[in-house]
């Protein structure tokens, strides 16, 4: 990725691009609504109850709302040419995804389940031969 990650790659990048900032908000908010009720520390459904006065599930479709229209912020800026090159964009895309497989239903980081065992053993563990 050396030659395809140029100083204006590198600035998108750091100076949060729309996309940028609707995958670190994809990243963020998933995360905080499936860790809520085990995190001991402040979270955006927490913050968004407090500063809202709604309640739990209020602030869970609010902020999946949020997360709907910042996947249609990075599929826009999918499909809008930039001077940022393609594989860059890609790679963030695919960071994001990663991160919607990760938290869709459930933390699937911190508690690890079916959902990730799986795909994992069949990559790994009982790898297709090439």
């Amino acid at each position: 990725m050396g030659d395809v990650v140029t100083e204006e790659a590198s600035q998108w990048v750091l100076g949060r691009a729309k996309m940028i900032k609707a995958l670190e908000l994809v990243g963020r908010v998933m995360k905080d609504i499936v860790a809520h009720e085990s995190m001991h520390v402040p979270s955006s459904v927490g913050c968004y109850m407090k500063q809202y006065g709604v309640t739990k599930q209020e602030a869970y479709d609010e902020l999946n709302k949020q997360v709907d229209n910042a996947w249609k912020d990075i599929n826009q800026e999918c499909l809008i040419p930039t001077q940022v090159p393609m594989p860059v964009i890609i790679r963030a895309l695919y960071f994001s995804s990663v991160e919607d497989i990760v938290y869709k239903d459930a933390d699937e980081y911190t508690h690890v389940g079916k959902l990730m065992k799986d795909p994992i053993a069949l990559m790994l563990v009982d790898p297709v031969p090439i």
